[in-house]
């Protein structure tokens, strides 16, 4: 039987930060391999290394030992092709452009459209449900829609990973809820070239990461390494009734005693 080929795959990764008065170990021999159209959340203490985690998988840090490889090959080379998608905390839209302008941005700065087929901006509009918005300004929506907008940037070269940092961070907790299950809307209703998008997700929250994900890792303290890798068994879809059901509450409680022994 031929190996399965994993779309993330960490070996023995470890990152130090060295432009400080001394030395800042942030990672150390953290193995993960992902599958294929796995929805992965990360959780740890502050500081732990998480964000670093995420920007050396998407290329944009080169770790200080260790391998990454996306689906075989540095995350350079899926970089080159686009096929990684960006959300941060901050959705970092252009002010001055509209919503269907910011989502086009990104294909107006490259021409990797002339090589494959993409989604229709006006198509990613309609997805993440702001039609109507399409001509609005960052400053005329709240802060739930700019992080639509952001999604929908991110989506628009269709690639098979999505990395996301926080992307509900700075928002109330009632949008924040409501933003999980329209995270999860998406990401079944926009299934990448070779199926559903691999999601490496990183999240202060402990329900919002049972909620999301089919598997929560658990990062140690800094230097970060990992100290759980928990399968998470809930039917899909989910549901916020969901979140009130005894296997829900299980994980939940498992999870904040782990972080326990891991003080922030």
């Amino acid at each position: 039987m031929a190996a399965v080929l994993h779309h993330v795959s960490l070996s023995n990764l470890s990152h130090v930060f060295r432009d400080g008065r001394s030395p800042l170990s942030a990672l150390e021999a953290v193995g993960l391999a992902v599958p294929p159209g796995q929805f992965t959340s990360v959780i740890g203490p502050s500081g732990c290394g998480k964000s670093t985690l995420l920007r050396i998988v998407g290329g944009l840090l080169k770790p200080s030992a260790g391998t990454v490889l996306l689906s075989g090959r540095p995350p350079q080379a899926a970089q080159r092709e686009r096929e990684i998608g960006f959300v941060f905390q901050d959705p970092a839209l252009l002010p001055w452009r509209s919503v269907l302008a910011n989502i086009r941005l990104p294909l107006e700065i490259d021409h990797l459209e002339r090589r494959r087929r993409l989604p229709d901006p006006e198509q990613l509009l309609d997805l993440v449900g702001l039609s109507d918005f399409r001509d609005y300004y960052p400053h005329q929506l709240s802060g739930g829609m700019q992080q639509r907008v952001a999604i929908a940037r991110a989506l628009a070269f269709n690639p098979a990973l999505l990395l996301m940092d926080e992307p509900f961070g700075a928002l109330d907790e009632i949008t924040r809820s409501a933003m999980r299950y329209e995270l999860l809307r998406i990401w079944e209703a926009h299934p990448g070239p070779a199926g559903r998008k691999t999601v490496l997700f990183v999240t202060h929250s402990i329900q919002e990461a049972v909620v999301m994900s089919d598997r929560v890792v658990v990062l140690t303290s800094r230097p970060g390494s990992v100290r759980a890798d928990i399968d998470i068994e809930l039917p899909r879809p989910r549901t916020e009734e969901m979140e009130r059901t005894q296997p829900f509450l299980d994980y939940v409680y498992y999870l904040r005693n782990l972080l326990k022994e891991a003080p922030l």
